[in-house]
Order: C-alpha cells, then structure tokens, then sequence
C-alpha cells in the first residue's frame, strides 16, 4: 500500500547525490528504475529528473525496510532516506556512480503497473505506443533531458529579450480570421452564432499594431496554430518566438537576431557562434544550392552548363538551352564506387518523382569516362563539361535539363541533399545563415498569375517599386529568414506602413477595396494615426530546440505532441461532442457510417 509523505521533506534530487555528501543523512525521492534483489543484499536505481541514485539494504537494515525494499517494482515512487557512502563497485557511467544511499526509512509513495514499455534511453518500442502512454515516455531521460533544455531556451529568450528593451505582451488566441497562407483553425461562438473566431496562424496584426501603439520593443513566446499537413518539422500548433521592433531598418533586426542566436548557442551548448552572419540573397541561393534553405555544411554546389552544352550534339540539353531553360549539374566527389548504374537508376527515379523529366550523368571512373548520353557528343564536348565541373578520376557527374530554370535548381536542390544522405556525407557544425531579397510574387504555372510570396504587409524593395504594376519578376521583398542546417527558423520582413502603398498591394494580390477593408480595415485605420517604421521576426522555437539536440522529429522537443494526422493519441483528440454541445454552437454534423 501506498504510504502518506507525513513529515518526510526531500532534502536533495537523485542525480545531485556526489562525493561531497558522503557521512551525510539525505532523502531523496523518485521512481525505481531497476531492483536488485541479492538475498541479504538489496539495490534499487532510483530515478527522477535530474538522474539516478544507487540506494543499498543489507543484513543491517530493519526488517520492515528491507521487506519493502524487496517488494518494489519498477516505477513504484519511493521516499528515501539513509545515510551517503562511498560505493564498493563504482559505476563511472553514471554522476552518482561513486555513492550510495544506505536507506533507514523508506516509504512507498506510490505502486505501478508494469509498464508497456521500458522506460529507458533510446527507447526502441513503437512510436504510437509510447505516444499513447507520453506520460510514461516523458520520464525516459533522453526524453526528459529535452524538454528540461527546452525549458532553458525559453529562459534564455526572455532574459536576452528583456535585457534588449523588448516587453512581453500577450496577443488573443481568438481572433479574427485573415488569410495568412495556410488554413485557420476556427472555434465557433455559442454567443455569436453563425460566427467564427480564428486560432492565431501567427500574432502578425496584433504586434504590428503595438507598433502603432507605441511600445517600440515587443516580444513574445507565442502559440500558433496551421490547419497543414504535417511532416517532421511541422506540428499543427507550434510555438514562435515573435518579436517586433520601431523605428528599424533591417539591419537592426538582423542583429538582434544574430544576437540572440550567439546567446542561445553559448548558453545551451557552450557553441560560439562567429559574427556577423553569412547572407545570400535568394537569387544566390537559388543557384548555389536550389534552395532558399541550404545546407552549407557540405559542398556539392550546382554548376551552369548551358554555355558549355549549347550547341551540342545531345538534343535533351539543347532543347532545354534554346527554349529559355538551362542546363545545371552537380559533382559528387569520390562517389564513383557508391553510385554505381544501379544506384544511378534509383536518382533517377527520384528526379522524375519530384517532377523531372530524368537525370543525365557521367562517372569518371578507373576504367574511363562512362555516361548515359557520350554517344550524342563529341570528345571535346565531354571534355569541355569535365572542364567545368572540374571533375576528376572518381566522381560523378548529375545532370539536370528543363525548359523552366526554377524546376532545374529546384530538383537539383533536392538531389544534392538526396546524395548527401545516401553518401553518409558527414555534416557537423551549426551553419547558420541569412538569406535575403526574396522575390516578392512567384508565377503559378497553374494559375497564370503572380502569386504572393509573403505575407500582404511586407515591404517591397524601395527600387523596386516601380515595378509594381508592369514587371511582377523584378519585385524583390524587404524579407530575410534565418537558415540553420537546412530548416527554416525564422521569417521576417520590414512592413508597410504608408496607407498608399498597402492600398496598392492589396489590389496587387486582388483584393477590391471593400474586401481589403473587411479583412485589414482595422490594421490599415490605425496606420493612419501615425505609424512607426517597423519590423520583425518569428523564431520557430520548436524547431530551434530540435536543432540544438540534433532531434530527427519536433515530437522529441514537444511534451504532448501531435502524429500526423494530427491526432494527440494519449487523449484520442480532436474527439466527436454531443448534439447538446453542437445545439448550442447551432452547429449542425454529420457522422458517416464506418
């Protein structure tokens, strides 16, 4: 049976336990990892947060201490309390691995079940299950270790913020539904019926307007919630690290970011992070690395062959060069041996599974030069494209042709980290890098249109704006985001604040006035009450902690996660409500037989 705590205080954490407290008389509290019942002897690991202490019975332990002893099982929780020793047999894999505790009193605080799983380091049973039990899986100390640096990087963000003259502010969680790229999650009103708040995609308005109001320095650790499809970088709520700034351009936001990532880096990993930060404009990165996110921790960049290639005898390149397109590459260096014809055959499957037409390649082997396209090309051709590629005995050439420039860098981009993973590449490091100029609309090949890229708030580039109305293509954006390891962490803009050219913008994406009105009215009203210059930034925090702990999945930096299909599996939610509850919203559904 369970025992009350009574007068029993924990007087320090398992994993404090060291050589200092040895002759002292401590009491801990925790749950038991393993029990070793040894006859006269007894041992049980006992486990909390912080680590595990080894605690000891012997012939000389009172018999109803050592009876319960014997009859714990893992994850019972115990209280207890015994004298610090030096340990007979050290365990140096563990902080505590010198000392015991050899218990006088100890206390059943609680009984368990065996559990459905180990509650062990690198657990490797079903995801779903430890998921469905997460309460379990959080007490595994990998996982634990996590959320507890999780914890320090939320610290660290507010002392940094706070010594920067930023001010907390909360923003609603109810708000007003407008279109911020992906689709709200809307929470009917029992009050208002027929009518809809929004859960925030981002606290975008709300921080722009205390702009307006006056508070210079916002900053804030915002939930955000996208009704997407997830993947292992997205979860349908998420949490931001928001923060805005008056009286900016960007280069005062860019610094208060690299700022707080020197910080971060140095407080959490004890990393220093060199200053000023690398930047790339997206053309750059575009055609370094065919993507606004590269990784820069290996090579491997993309190469333009169109000069070299036009005019050739193979009709693939050619064609591609003369309609407007291009001709790109990639090297793999010393891949000659792992990408053999085989392997070569299953890049090429995944080219034309992200929408490309195939995959040209040469491998410059021992034996010779062989390539799936030599026979269109004459000796000086072939040489010219080694030339360029500055390739050698034992790489391998991969070559991509499309009439679209976008599509070429786009599969080139994928390729190359597609490579590098089957390679086993080494990436180590936290290349962190900016990358600015953005285009301000992109072309939907199925629309017809020019789309925006950002949202209807981002400044345009001043010498961009005569370009406007006539040549969509020229129209770079005031918007940087923050590249670390080839994840996005952040995305920010400088705004608009002239009343003019935010009328201009909305009709530029299609808006009548009366439609931008209904929207933005009360953004674009109090714009014209005296509006700062302003910009700013949201740091996805969950995705930072989860490249800190070089994580695979944000589920590992998030406590009660979401699968993807977007279901939270310990509650079984989102879960159906009865009809009094739907009555009420005047909510009408209906279920479909299974």
């Amino acid at each position: 049976m369970a025992e009350f705590l009574g007068n029993t205080k924990r007087t320090d954490y398992c994993g404090d336990v060291r050589d200092g407290h040895v002759g002292k008389t401590v009491t801990v509290m925790g749950w038991v990892q393993k029990a070793r019942d040894l006859g006269v002897l007894c041992f049980i690991d006992l486990r909390d947060r912080t680590g595990i202490v080894q605690l000891a019975f012997d012939e000389g332990t009172a018999a109803d201490v050592m009876e319960k002893a014997k009859s714990a099982r893992s994850e019972f929780v115990l209280a207890a309390t015994g004298v610090v020793r030096e340990r007979d047999s050290k365990n140096p894999n563990i902080p505590t691995g010198n000392v015991e505790i050899y218990v006088s009193e100890l206390k059943i605080l609680g009984e368990s079940q065996t559990p459905p799983f180990e509650i062990v380091e690198n657990c490797k049973s079903n995801e779903e299950l430890r998921l469905k039990y997460r309460y379990l899986d959080l007490r595994r100390p990998d996982l634990m270790k996590n959320i507890l640096i999780r914890h320090k990087l939320t610290k660290v963000t507010r002392d940094y913020f706070d010594e920067n003259g930023f001010i907390e502010i909360e923003t609603p969680m109810l708000i007003k539904s407008t279109p911020e790229g992906a689709r709200d999650y809307l929470v009917p009103s029992r009050v208002h019926k027929g009518s809809f708040y929004a859960l925030p995609q981002s606290p975008q308005l709300y921080k722009q307007l205390s702009m307006v109001a006056g508070f210079d320095r916002y900053m804030q650790i915002a939930r955000c919630f996208r009704d997407e499809d997830l993947r292992a970088d997205r979860q349908p709520e998420f949490t931001q690290i928001d923060l805005e700034m008056s009286f900016v351009e960007m280069e005062d936001v860019l610094a208060i970011g690299e700022g707080f990532m020197k910080r971060v880096f140095k407080e959490i990993l004890d990393v220093d992070i060199p200053l000023p930060l690398p930047r790339l404009t997206y053309k750059e990165a575009m055609e370094r690395y065919g993507s606004d996110k590269p990784d820069t921790r290996f090579g491997m960049e993309i190469v333009d062959l169109s000069d070299v290639v036009k005019g050739c005898g193979f009709g693939v390149f050619t064609g591609a060069v003369e309609n407007g397109g291009s001709v790109r590459a990639i090297k793999a260096e010393d891949a000659v041996t792992k990408l053999t014809r085989k392997e070569i055959d299953k890049l090429t499957e995944y080219v034309k599974g992200i929408g490309g037409k195939g995959l040209a390649w040469i491998r410059y082997t021992e034996e010779g030069v062989a390539s799936s396209f030599a026979k269109f090309m004459t000796e000086d051709e072939m040489a010219a494209i080694a030339k360029a590629m500055d390739a050698k005995t034992g790489d391998v050439v991969m070559i991509v042709a499309d009439t679209n420039t976008n599509k070429v860098l786009s599969q080139l981009g994928s390729l190359r980290v597609e490579v590098s993973g089957r390679l086993g590449i080494e990436k180590k490091g936290f290349n962190l890098l900016w990358i600015i100029e953005f285009p301000f609309f992109e072309y939907d090949d199925e629309s017809g249109e020019w789309l925006a890229m950002h949202h209807p708030f981002t400044s345009p580039l001043d010498e961009c704006l005569e370009y406007l109305e006539t040549d969509k293509s020229k129209v770079r954006a005031k918007a940087y985001d923050l590249v670390l390891n080839g994840i996005e962490l952040s995305s920010g803009s400088i705004r608009i604040t002239n009343p003019e050219l935010q009328g201009r913008m909305f009709a530029l994406l299609g808006m009548s006035d009366e439609e931008a009105h209904e929207k933005f009215g009360f953004l674009t009203d109090a714009f014209k009450y005296g509006a700062p210059p302003h910009g700013g930034m949201g740091i996805g925090l969950d995705r930072l902690c989860m490249q800190l702990l070089e994580c695979d999945s944000l589920r590992d930096v998030i406590a009660f996660p979401k699968v993807q299909n977007a279901m939270e599996l310990m509650t079984m939610c989102p879960a159906p409500v009865d009809k009094k509850t739907l009555d009420e919203l005047a909510l009408t559904h209906t279920i479909e037989n299974k």
